[in-house]
């Protein structure tokens, strides 16, 4: 069952890491655009700077799940490194419960957002609804939920590695 939950966790947090590097490599693209269209065109497309702002957003809440699973998010180094086996599992547990506190009230409150904007339009694009901007929120927290147990399972510890 653990090894089926971690195989499971794997494919989501590498389609959510994915999905930010896309939405990197969008927010770059309309950048340039933007950059082109005013200052070589002299003709400023004004929706540009609306789906970069939006773009980054979706980044960086589905790069999130990453993040965790790698065990780079929250930690207590020092006290993980002075510990002992047990006391180790106690800071990990402890730790992912933290986390899922946080993530599972962004989802509660991501969500009843993302519903409060569905009556909104983002400004450029009027026939866009902000309720997709602001799932961004509910979703890569939901990407989040697996992570942090996946790293709970089986932790990861990079950022220890690679400290000096």
């Amino acid at each position: 069952m653990r090894s089926l939950y971690l195989s499971i966790e794997k494919w989501t947090t590498t389609f959510s890491m994915f999905v930010a590097c896309f939405m990197l490599f969008v927010a770059a693209s309309l950048g340039m655009l933007q950059i082109f269209t005013r200052f070589v065109l002299e003709v400023p497309i004004e929706w540009t700077e609306v789906l970069i702002r939006f773009s980054l957003i979706w980044m960086v809440f589905m790069g999130i799940p990453m993040a965790f699973r790698q065990g780079a998010m929250v930690s207590v180094d020092v006290l993980y490194r002075w510990s002992g086996p047990r006391m180790k599992k106690v800071l990990d547990t402890a730790v992912a419960l933290a986390a899922l506190t946080l993530v599972c009230i962004i989802i509660w409150w991501g969500w009843d957002y993302a519903n409060r904007g569905k009556v909104q339009s983002m400004i450029g694009l009027e026939d866009v609804s902000m309720f997709w901007a602001y799932m961004a929120l509910p979703v890569g927290a939901c990407f989040s939920v697996i992570s942090i147990i996946g790293n709970w399972l089986d932790p990861q510890r990079l950022e220890l590695e690679t400290a000096q």
